[in-house]
């Protein structure tokens, strides 16, 4: 049995680590994600009556918490981004989206049917799980708050987070293919997949997203009354407010609500690029976000605490171990190959493909609809090893590599009009 104030009293001590240790760990080799999930491990450890953190009995409880927290993370990246969206100004992202992604999706899934004997419904879900990116979990690597300058970003923060705002949604036709893979086999599904899982869904929730950015950018920055111009009352929760309400709308249309958040929240942010509401909204997204997944990680490190790895084999860490260490670094790497990104911000873009709360909400999602061949236990196993391994990576390696990078950067004059700085080739714009 679970003790309810116990749970309420880690609770509260979970929120004040989130709010104290990004101060204290800002410089070391050392991330917020990995400090809370070792101290979800010791928590668990310890004999007290906690939850149990199981995503078996859990399944439904997780998928939500899950979805809330990658809505709001989609929110805060989109407000963040200060570079308008562009065919060359987005070049990396398109690169990585277009190239990176499929192809990670595709060796993933080669690698759990060569490897583990994966029915291919269950190997397309494990590619499409492990696909979406999250630099949530490494905030060096993300870009920080809004400001006035479009050429604040620099390509590798700009190029993580932007992908990761966009591949959150993009995952999800995959994460169809699959459940129509294991409910219906063959090949009738994939004319109706195409059509609406692909092309309805996705353009709903651009336009969706373009939409109600465009309605609440204008009411936020430019409505005729004063009264009702809420960026005036400067209130940051309207924030949460626009990502529930794009996510909610959209998915009542059936489109992605992942992809409108995102495009809603960047429509937001170029309504208006030097207002200070811009600071406030980001601020509380942030906020919240950062308590979240606070309270999730630590709840990760209670699940390996208690065994929740205790079904992985060492094909399945190996096939984890592949995303992060080859297929990632390799196809990040190619996608690149002529893009405007140096080489070595391409080499960091390639390797810091985070794995995170997005794999989790997946997984959790697939695993309400249908049956996949593979104990549950399983695919849990190998999500959350990956999703460890990504946290233990790359939250010790985040911090000394960005800090170099921008030594590096800061002897290097701008190289594009647009304000990039970059160790490359001179960088066109739009």
């Amino acid at each position: 049995m679970s003790n309810p104030d116990l749970i309420f009293a880690l609770g509260g001590a979970g929120a004040l680590l989130a709010a104290s240790l990004p101060a204290v760990l800002h410089r070391l080799p050392f991330s917020l994600p990995l400090a809370c999930l070792l101290g979800g491990m010791v928590l668990f450890l310890l004999p007290f009556p906690v939850l149990e953190p199981d995503p078996v009995a859990h399944r439904a409880a997780l998928e939500h918490i899950t979805e809330i927290c990658v809505v709001i993370s989609l929110m805060g990246a989109g407000l963040a981004l200060n570079r308008r969206v562009g065919l060359r100004r987005w070049s990396t992202t398109w690169r990585l989206l277009g190239w990176t992604m499929p192809l990670t999706i595709v060796a993933v899934a080669g690698a759990a049917s060569w490897l583990l004997g994966w029915p291919l419904a269950a190997a397309v879900l494990l590619g499409a799980v492990l696909a979406p990116t999250d630099p949530v979990l490494a905030s060096d690597v993300q870009v920080g708050e809004p400001v006035d300058a479009e050429n604040a970003d620099d390509e590798v923060r700009f190029s993580l987070t932007s992908e990761a705002g966009l591949n959150d949604g993009l995952a999800f036709p995959i994460v169809y293919a699959a459940i129509a893979l294991a409910t219906t086999g063959g090949a009738a599904w994939m004319g109706e997949w195409a059509l609406i899982d692909v092309l309805y869904r996705v353009c709903a929730g651009v336009l969706g997203g373009m939409l109600i950015g465009k309605l609440l950018g204008r009411l936020f920055f430019h409505t005729r009354k004063a009264n009702l111009r809420l960026a005036e009352h400067r209130d940051g929760f309207v924030a949460l407010a626009s990502t529930f309400l794009a996510y909610g709308l959209t998915e009542l249309v059936h489109g992605y609500g992942f992809i409108a958040v995102f495009v809603t929240a960047c429509t937001i942010r170029n309504a208006e690029r030097s207002h200070g509401y811009n600071g406030i909204l980001h601020g509380f997204i942030e906020q919240i976000e950062r308590l979240l997944t606070a309270w999730l990680l630590l709840l990760l490190g209670g699940f390996i605490a208690v065994g929740g790895l205790a079904p992985l084999t060492w094909r399945g860490a190996v096939v984890a171990l592949l995303l992060l260490l080859v297929i990632r670094p390799v196809t990040g790497w190619l996608a690149q190959v002529g893009g405007p990104a140096g080489p070595r911000e391409r080499a960091v873009i390639s390797v810091f493909g985070i794995r995170g709360i997005g794999s989790l909400y997946y997984l959790a999602f697939a695993l309400g609809v249908a049956d996949f061949g593979v104990p549950q236990e399983e695919l849990w196993a190998v999500v959350a090893f990956a999703v460890l391994a990504s946290i233990v990576l790359h939250g010790i390696t985040a911090t000394p590599v960005m800090t170099r990078l921008d030594r590096l950067r800061d002897t290097r004059r701008p190289s594009w009009p647009g304000g990039v700085t970059s160790d490359g080739p001179a960088r066109p714009t739009d």
